[in-house]
C-alpha cells in the first residue's frame, strides 16, 4: 500500500470497532438503509447463491456447488438487483453481498431490500465492498449466536445495528471504480493460477487412469478386455470382479477410542484425509491398515481412501480388504480411476441422494497384473503425483498471496486508510501490459 497516500485528517467514528476514519466520513446503521423482505412463489426465476469469494452469482455458473435445490421452489425467496443477500449461517465467513442479479435463493437466506434513503447516501456497489471486508466480517462473527460454530446464525436485529462507514457519494464512486479496476487485475492473475491447478488435477487423473488400465510398457501386446468401460488392456493382465480380489468387511465395532473416517474426511479425487470438527457416536464398520474405503453416496465425488491405520468407517463407506493377489495401494488407484468412478456413478439410484448398490460395486471389474508390476505401477504413480502436487502447492500459494493482497486493498480503500480520490484509470493498452506482466 506504500504507493497510496493517506487522508490528511482523521477522526473517531464513535464506534468500538471501526476506530478512526477520514474526518468527513460518517456512519449510518444498516437498518436505516435496508429492510428485511421475504418474497416467495417465484419458481420461474434463476437460482442464485451467495459465495464468500464471488458474491451473489447464478448457481449454474459454478460447478463446485453440490447442494441440490429442493424439488419445491415455492419457498425460495426472490432477489432483485441491489438487494442485500446473506447466508445467515455463513455470514461470519463472508457469505454476504449486494446482488447484481434477479433470481431466487434458499429459504434459509436473509434478503434485505434497499430503502429509498440508500440511494441518497450510498452506491450499492460501494456497500457491497464495505460489507465484505474483514473488519465487518469480524463483526458478523461477534454478533452471531448458536451452540456450534458451524451452526451460528447472524442475529438479524444485531445486523441492522451494524454501522456502515460512508464517504460522500462522489467519493464512493471513485473508490469502487478504483477497486473494480484493481481487483479485476488481481482476479485475472488468480484465474490463470486456478486454470493451472485445474490442468494439474486433470493430469493427475490421466496419470492414474492410464497406468492402471494400460500399464507402463507402451509396447506391451493388448487385448480386448471384454468390459466396455475398460476397452483394450495389456494381454497378460487378468480382469477380475472386485469381490474376487477384495473382501467386503461388514463387522461393526464401537467408535469409542478409534479413529473415525467419514465421507466428509475424504478429499474428492485425491483420497487425502481432511480433519473436521464433527463428532461421531455409536458403532460402524471397522477397518484395518491397508483397507480401501469407497464412498457409495454420490460416487461422482470420488471419495476413496487408502487406510494407513485401523479405525471405524462411518456412514456411506464400503470397506474392502485386498487379498494377497493385489497390493492395497494399487487397489486404491484402480478404484479412484476415472473410468471406475464414472461406471459406478452411472448405476446409482435415488435423485436427491444418489447411491451405488453394494452388489454393483462388488461386481465391478478391476485389472490385476503381477504383484511386481503392481508395485512398479504404484511407485510410478506416486512419483508423478508428488511432482504434480509440488506444482499445485506453488500455484495455491500464489493464489493465497494474491487474495490477501486483494482483501487488504479493499479494506484499506473502504475504511479510509488510503486516499484514491485522485486515482484515474490507466489507458487500456497500459492496463493490458500491466496484467500481462
Amino acid at each position: 500500500m506504500a504507493k497510496y497516500q493517506a487522508y490528511s485528517e482523521y477522526a473517531s467514528t464513535n464506534t468500538d470497532w471501526l476506530g478512526e476514519a477520514p474526518k468527513h466520513w460518517h456512519t449510518i446503521p444498516v437498518g436505516k438503509l435496508f429492510t428485511r423482505i421475504k418474497r416467495t412463489d417465484h419458481t420461474d426465476k434463476e437460482l442464485l447463491s451467495v459465495y464468500r469469494d464471488y458474491g451473489v452469482i447464478p448457481k449454474s455458473s459454478r460447478d463446485d456447488n453440490n447442494n441440490k435445490p429442493s424439488e419445491d421452489l415455492s419457498p425460495y425467496q426472490l432477489v432483485e438487483a441491489n438487494d442485500l443477500v446473506m447466508n445467515k449461517m455463513k455470514t461470519w465467513q463472508g457469505s454476504i453481498a449486494i446482488s447484481e442479479y434477479e433470481g431466487i435463493v434458499s429459504p434459509a437466506y436473509f434478503v434485505y431490500q434497499p430503502l429509498a434513503k440508500l440511494f441518497d447516501v450510498a452506491h450499492p456497489k460501494y456497500v457491497h465492498y464495505l460489507l465484505r471486508n474483514p473488519m465487518y466480517i469480524a463483526q458478523y462473527l461477534r454478533r452471531s449466536k448458536g451452540i456450534r460454530v458451524n451452526q451460528w446464525d447472524l442475529d438479524p436485529d444485531e445486523f441492522q445495528r451494524v454501522e456502515l462507514l460512508l464517504p460522500t457519494k462522489d467519493e464512493q464512486l471513485k473508490i469502487f471504480r478504483f477497486l473494480d479496476h484493481e481487483t479485476a487485475k488481481i482476479d485475472t492473475l488468480i484465474e490463470k493460477q486456478q486454470q493451472l491447478i485445474k490442468l494439474l488435477k486433470e493430469k493427475r487423473q490421466a496419470v492414474i487412469s492410464h497406468a492402471v488400465t494400460k500399464g507402463l510398457n507402451p509396447n506391451a501386446p493388448m487385448r480386448d478386455s471384454g468390459v466396455e468401460w475398460l476397452g483394450e488392456v495389456p494381454a497378460h493382465w487378468e480382469s477380475q470382479r472386485l469381490k474376487f480380489v477384495c473382501k467386503l468387511i461388514t463387522g461393526k465395532i464401537s467408535i469409542d477410542n478409534h479413529i473415525v473416517v467419514a465421507l466428509e474426511n475424504i478429499e474428492s479425487w485425491t483420497g487425502k484425509y481432511m480433519a473436521t470438527d464433527s463428532e461421531f457416536t455409536g458403532e460402524d464398520v471397522g477397518f484395518n491398515t491397508g483397507d480401501v474405503l469407497f464412498g457409495k453416496l454420490r460416487p461422482y465425488l470420488a471419495k476413496v481412501f487408502h487406510t494407513e491405520n485401523s479405525g471405524v468407517a462411518f456412514g456411506d463407506l464400503l470397506v474392502y480388504r485386498p487379498s494377497n493377489r493385489i497390493l492395497s495401494k494399487y487397489c486404491f488407484f484402480q478404484m479412484i480411476s476415472q473410468a471406475f468412478i464414472a461406471t459406478v456413478n452411472s448405476s446409482t439410484y435415488g435423485s436427491k441422494m444418489p447411491r451405488a448398490s453394494v452388489e454393483f460395486v462388488n461386481d465391478m471389474y478391476i485389472l490385476v497384473p503381477s504383484l511386481d508390476e503392481q508395485k512398479e505401477i504404484v511407485n510410478f504413480i506416486v512419483s508423478r503425483l508428488e511432482k504434480l502436487s509440488e506444482l499445485e502447492i506453488k500455484a495455491q500459494s500464489a493464489i493465497k498471496l494474491m487474495q490477501e493482497r486483494r482483501t487488504a486493498l479493499i479494506s484499506a480503500a473502504v475504511t479510509g486508510k488510503i486516499d484514491v480520490r485522485n486515482w484515474k484509470a490507466p489507458e487500456q493498452s497500459a492496463t493490458n501490459k500491466e496484467v500481462a506482466a
